[in-house]
């Protein structure tokens, strides 16, 4: 426990200076996009006075190291990016009361993820070069290639639709609903994440059962399901382990995407909304938190690879 506890920490440590980039990207880049929050929230029919009155109220007028002088103090001290320029609720609150959605989104569709890579990499391994080899290497690469809003379309139409066996779109109430609500557009990002994890895996179980342990082990007639689950499976998990924590920017990424296509309201929902209106705290917000959702994934990834392979404790300095 103290050693993941210690990598963990040395991970987030690392990381520090990622997390100052974001915060200085996301201040600076946001800035960049067109549009006067002032003039969105008053809207048409605003004189350019209370434009600019509004403008002065909300801190928008004041130079942009003051601005950032003030965001960077939010973040740090709150660890949070204001409080919302339409609603004037704190970011912190809105990103919270939407967080669970999308974070029930992230685990199902990791769980799915690694439901369907492990099965269809373990037969491609174990029949290499053969058709069903071929079959699991090509269809994902195929599914690899389209956009996650049209995995989510197609899931849409063939099990809402077509079958009726989940809704449509949004959130039911009840014990079970909000699990069949969730199950699609986890799908559709599982469905996105899955071929790379497969390949991967594929890749490591086939090396390892032309490893020379293996030829021991079948030497000394252990049995075969043994051989592949207590050892080939356990030694090509690492390499998979870390290609899941880095893919985990893209599973998060997904999440939001997918909330659209379903018309669920997650941060997802929440950051679509703050863009279209310029909601500049908002927005910020939602990309600090998710790429700090990020840089602790990760970070608990590279903790439990160092704890799995005691190389990489050693890599790192821990003796």
């Amino acid at each position: 426990m103290r050693r993941a506890a210690g990598a963990v920490g040395r991970a987030l440590v690392r990381t520090a200076p990622v997390m100052l980039g974001v915060v200085i990207s996301v201040f600076f880049l946001l800035r960049l996009v067109p549009g006067d929050p002032a003039a969105m929230i008053l809207g048409e029919r605003a004189t350019p006075e209370s434009v600019a009155a509004l403008r002065a109220e909300l801190g928008l007028d004041a130079p942009l190291w003051v601005q950032f002088a003030g965001f960077l103090g939010q973040v740090v001290l709150h660890f949070d990016t204001g409080d919302s320029l339409v609603s004037g609720v704190s970011t912190r609150e809105l990103v919270l009361a939407t967080a669970p959605v999308s974070a029930g989104i992230v685990a199902l569709a990791l769980l799915l993820a690694v439901l369907i890579a492990v099965p269809l990499a373990l037969v491609a391994a174990l029949r290499r070069d053969g058709w069903a080899d071929h079959l699991v290497r090509i269809v994902p690469a195929v599914g690899m290639g389209m956009p996650l809003f049209w995995l989510g379309l197609l899931l849409i139409i063939v099990f809402a639709v077509q079958l009726g066996w989940f809704p449509v779109g949004g959130m039911g109430s009840g014990p079970v609903e909000p699990l069949r609500s969730l199950f699609l557009p986890a799908l559709a990002v599982a469905l996105g994440m899955a071929p790379p994890l497969i390949r991967s895996l594929r890749a490591q179980l086939v090396d390892a059962l032309e490893a020379d342990f293996v030829t021991t082990l079948r030497a000394a007639r252990v049995p075969e399901r043994r051989i592949v689950w207590g050892h080939v499976m356990r030694s090509a998990a690492l390499p998979t382990l870390t290609l899941l924590g880095v893919n985990t920017a893209y599973l998060i990424g997904g999440t939001l995407v997918v909330e659209r296509v379903f018309g669920i309201n997650g941060v997802g929902s929440l950051l679509f909304q703050s863009i279209g209106t310029r909601d500049f705290p908002v927005v910020q917000g939602v990309a600090l938190y998710c790429a700090f959702a990020v840089v602790v994934v990760t970070a608990i990834t590279e903790a439990l690879a160092s704890v799995l392979d005691p190389r990489l404790r050693k890599r790192g300095g821990t003796r």
